[in-house]
């Protein structure tokens, strides 16, 4: 009897076939999970890194101004602000600048908030749009209290500041020296004209002319920067040419080198040398005496010279020229300067030096006179300034910075790569 041969359907697998494929599928799935895993594993080491370095140090918070708190974020964001274009030198200098911003628009803001002062978003975002070209909505804060600060100026200010006031109309120079000042005295006493003297010999900008005009005592001596002057002149009395007045504070464009070589090396054009700067003609004479009998220069120094490196003797270390101004590389490449031999006093006007003396005339006063819009602004302006140094003097002010150097340095380098 022949067997009768059963076919399988077609599609059907063995069970030979079933398992192998089953293994496979199963290969397959734990390579794809491997896979995925390794992906995922990396994902989240990248992810961590990321968080890690970026996410979570430019969410720290780095200055707190009472209950308000800053982020790393926003303090890359206000050194890009103000350092945009920079170079790094100049970003790194201004670290420190950019957290006392910041702490000070906080302190204006919440000050200006309890006099009933602001500034809407609306006007925020029109000024925003204004520049050019537009800035991100990242400055929002930045540029209102910009705005904020004009707004206290022209408003707030404006009733604090008087309409009228006491003035003076006051002729006045500033002079080198208290000789030179008896000198141009003498000269104004015999006759010559004071507007003429001045414009020729006053080391002061605005006294150039001599006629200062109808001044305040406050706008004046925020003119001058100094309030020697004010003081005099609102107890002159009318018409009185006032003896030479001492100001040690006031800065002037000029100053007077005492020089000493001490080796020249003329084949490589350098020398080493100490020096001093003196605020007059007269008292670089006057030291340069004193050194010629025996004195020690750097006692002198010390207690007579401007130079910042006075504290060290005034050694200057060595220069080669063009190092210092070119007055000064005059005289110690002279080779008539020998050596351990002292210089005559050398007169530089590319130096600031402090300390003079005023002449001073009243020609007119007024109790009551009106005070122009211009002396007003600068008067707005120093009562704003004195407001904002009041902040931080309150004792009830918390203002916290938790930056240290490499901080500073991390977003320094973040505001430049952005």
């Amino acid at each position: 009897m022949t067997k009768k041969r059963i076919e399988r359907p077609r599609g059907e697998f063995t069970k030979r076939q079933l398992s192998h494929w089953q293994r496979q599928k199963k290969r397959q799935r734990i390579i794809a999970i491997s896979g995925l895993s390794v992906i995922a594993a990396v994902i989240v080491l990248v992810g961590a890194g990321w968080y890690i370095s970026q996410y979570k140090p430019l969410h720290e918070t780095v200055i707190r101004v009472n209950d308000t708190e800053f982020s790393m974020d926003y303090y890359v964001k206000t050194l890009k602000f103000y350092g945009e274009g920079q170079s790094t030198y100049y970003m790194y200098s201004l670290a420190d600048e950019a957290v006392r911003i910041i702490e000070q628009n906080e302190l204006v803001r919440q000050e200006a908030m309890r006099l009933g002062i602001s500034v809407s978003n609306d006007a925020v975002d029109e000024q925003l749009e204004s520049r050019d070209p537009p800035l991100s909505r990242d400055y929002r804060d930045l540029v209102r209290a910009e705005m904020l600060i004009t707004k206290l100026h022209d408003e707030h200010f404006e009733q604090e500041v008087p309409v009228f006031g006491e003035q003076r109309h006051i002729m006045a120079m500033f002079l080198e020296s208290e000789s030179q000042a008896q000198e141009v005295r003498a000269r104004l006493e015999a006759g010559e004209d004071f507007t003429e003297l001045a414009d020729e010999l006053s080391l002061d900008g605005l006294s150039e002319k001599g006629d200062l005009g109808w001044q305040s005592k406050d706008v004046l001596t925020i003119l001058l920067g100094t309030p020697i002057l004010s003081e005099h002149a609102f107890s002159a009395e009318v018409g009185a040419l006032s003896q030479p007045i001492y100001d040690e504070d006031k800065a002037k464009g000029i100053g007077y080198w005492l020089i000493e070589v001490l080796e020249r090396e003329e084949d490589e054009e350098e020398a080493s040398v100490q020096a001093m700067v003196l605020e007059s003609e007269e008292e670089a004479w006057e030291v340069r005496a004193r050194l010629e009998v025996g004195e020690d220069f750097a006692t002198l120094s010390e207690e007579f010279s401007q130079l910042a490196v006075a504290e060290k003797g005034g050694y200057l270390g060595l220069l080669a020229p063009g190092m210092m101004t070119s007055a000064f590389d005059e005289a110690v490449f002279d080779a008539k300067l020998e050596p351990g031999t002292l210089s005559e006093p050398v007169k530089d006007e590319a130096i600031i030096t402090r300390g003079g003396y005023w002449l001073l005339k009243v020609l007119d006063k007024a109790d009551n006179r009106q005070i122009e819009d211009a002396d007003r602004d600068l008067l707005k302006a120093k009562a704003l300034n004195d407001w904002v140094s009041a902040l931080w003097d309150n004792s009830e002010n918390i203002v916290e910075s938790y930056l240290d150097d490499e901080k500073k340095a991390w977003a320094i380098e973040r505001a430049l790569k952005s």
